[in-house]
């Protein structure tokens, strides 16, 4: 299937770096598309759910989504947006192939900032390639986060898929949700095994994980996470979480602010 090649926003000649500044509502998206340049997508303010192929992402403030060129994509607004985006000409970053989501620390947050003011960076100033080489290396110094939900392809079992992002706390029973979406349950379980290659409970866990970050992130305890992901004890939660990540969910918080 072909996508829309959108170039407006690549580097022009002499530019190493452009960017994109724009603010978006509520319910606003951004059809599918791919750039010719590298492209970090970052929200100064709200939430992200960005698509590719059958991978989905929500990208808080504090991470970036790395997006390599010609990949397509699509961006959906659940929520008001304030997009500061950087396009880097192919390979510059030097990062591993493929998307991934990329802590934004600090140093890294006021960088994007500070290049989205100047609106690019050329080759020819000083300062500009001092304020990218510093870019570069911020780039490949991010954690990466695991944090990709596989939507199945299945138009019954991407039904279900949806009802579990929309609320994944939710304790409508499964029965009842393939019963909505027109699918038997044995039905549903080996669609999600053939196209996630996880079982469904597996992957509603990973559903939870992912909401559940985007909660630490904005600051909510430990415990509040736990219940509003759906769990009734914060200690399964944290189990479910150092299973993950290899610590528990306070450790990375406090490891996320400090940098490390």
């Amino acid at each position: 299937m072909r996508h829309l090649i959108v170039r407006e926003n690549d580097p022009p000649r002499g530019v190493s770096v452009a960017t994109h500044s724009r603010d978006y509502d509520r319910g606003c998206r951004i059809p599918p598309h791919a750039h010719l340049s590298d492209q970090l997508v970052y929200a100064s303010r709200g939430v992200m759910e960005v698509s590719a192929g059958e991978s989905l992402w929500m990208i808080p403030p504090s991470f970036g989504l790395w997006i390599p060129a010609r990949v397509a994509h699509e961006i959906s607004m659940p929520g008001g947006v304030s997009m500061r985006t950087l396009y880097l000409r192919p390979s510059l970053a030097g990062l591993a192939p493929g998307c991934q989501v990329l802590h934004v620390g600090p140093l890294l947050r006021e960088l994007i900032v500070e290049i989205v003011s100047g609106g690019r960076l050329r080759y020819n100033n000083r300062v500009e390639c001092a304020l990218r080489d510093l870019l570069v290396s911020q780039l490949r110094r991010a954690s990466a986060m695991p944090t990709v939900i596989t939507l199945p392809r299945d138009a019954r079992a991407a039904a279900v898929a949806r009802m579990v992002l929309a609320n994944p706390a939710a304790p409508t029973p499964l029965k009842a949700m393939c019963s909505t979406a027109g699918v038997s349950l044995r039905t549903l379980e080996r669609i999600f095994v053939r196209e996630t290659g996880i079982d469904f409970e597996h992957w509603r866990r990973q559903v939870r994980l992912f909401r559940a970050i985007e909660l630490l992130v904005a600051g909510r305890t430990v415990k509040e996470v736990a219940y509003l992901v759906g769990y009734r004890h914060p200690s399964a939660f944290v189990t479910l979480f150092r299973s993950t990540f290899a610590t528990t969910p306070k450790a990375w918080v406090e490891a996320l602010k400090a940098g490390r």
